[in-house]
């Protein structure tokens, strides 16, 4: 049985094109307030988390099966590490149930920057324990960035809550985050990314949907919320991780993470030209020190 992808190899690519590909996942990921700002539905977010798993999961069916035919897909998701997997897909389900939770907990302002600026230091301490190195130039990057970011998120407003579990829960959402991100970063280096994406959704999707059945009872939504939920699960999920999992072939796990932080530069720009928001001048400063900290993780990862 052939287990060849059709892929290239990982290090037949550029780190500067796996950058790219990162940064414009995070533009993607960027869209979903925004999105979700143009929907009238009272969907619950632990519902929005699974659902567009759900869709998600669909949508890599359907580009895998285009793109590499069922035969042979078949014949790589049989060869794929499945516990790997398995682990991936239940981390990242933990990381959707546990941010939203979170998020309810804390407000929005303190439960984004929390699950925001956690997830590229757990990152680099569990690439740490595993024998990497990320060396100084991505840290300073990353925790300038880190420190843009939640001076750019507290800076729009909202509320705040020290509440002591949505606080443990936001942390826990960076840290699901990042170990997804670390299996995520095993599996593409021996599987094709459509296969590899699939595989981890699946599970994520079979995991989230009857969590959030659990927490927020029987699936109410209206037709808007289904055309949101649409475009969260094909645009801001599928066709964003499936750039972030192609980026993570040719760049550390650690920087994926840290260079997702321009989901919130995404989210800050849109919230400004669509939303009509008017942030203080502490946005703008988190603004440019989360910028000037993505370039230096950046050059740190090509030099």
């Amino acid at each position: 049985m052939s287990t060849t992808s059709t892929s290239p190899p990982s290090a037949t690519l550029r780190p500067a094109h796996g950058i790219a590909l990162v940064l414009c996942a995070g533009m993607l990921w960027g869209a979903t307030g925004t999105a979700q700002s143009f929907s009238n539905s009272a969907l619950s977010p632990y519902w929005v988390g699974a659902l567009r798993l759900g869709v998600a999961a669909l949508f890599f069916l359907a580009y895998a099966g285009s793109t590499h035919g069922l035969p042979h897909l078949l014949r790589q998701l049989a060869a794929l590490d499945w516990r790997r997997a398995a682990w991936a897909g239940a981390c990242m389900a933990a990381y959707n149930l546990t941010f939203f939770a979170g998020v309810k907990a804390t407000g929005v302002a303190v439960g984004t920057a929390l699950a925001i600026g956690s997830g590229p230091i757990w990152a680099g301490l569990l690439q740490l324990a595993g024998g990497g190195r990320p060396g100084l130039g991505w840290w300073t990057g990353t925790l300038l960035a880190v420190g843009g970011g939640v001076l750019l998120v507290l800076g729009r407003g909202g509320d705040i809550q020290a509440d002591p579990l949505g606080i443990v829960l936001c942390l826990a959402s960076g840290l699901t985050y990042a170990l997804y991100t670390l299996l995520n970063k095993r599996l593409v280096d021996r599987s094709a990314p459509a296969v590899t994406t699939l595989g981890v959704f699946l599970v994520g999707a079979l995991l989230a949907l009857p969590a959030a059945g659990f927490w927020a009872g029987p699936l109410q939504i209206t037709v808007s919320g289904w055309l949101v939920v649409g475009f969260l699960g094909v645009a801001s999920t599928g066709i964003a991780y499936l750039l972030f999992t192609t980026g993570l072939r040719s760049i550390s796990a650690a920087t994926g993470v840290s260079l997702a932080l321009m989901e919130p530069v995404t989210a800050f720009l849109l919230a400004l030209a669509v939303v009509g928001e008017r942030p203080g001048v502490l946005a703008y400063a988190g603004l440019a020190a989360l910028l000037a900290g993505l370039a230096l993780v950046i050059r740190a990862e090509t030099r």
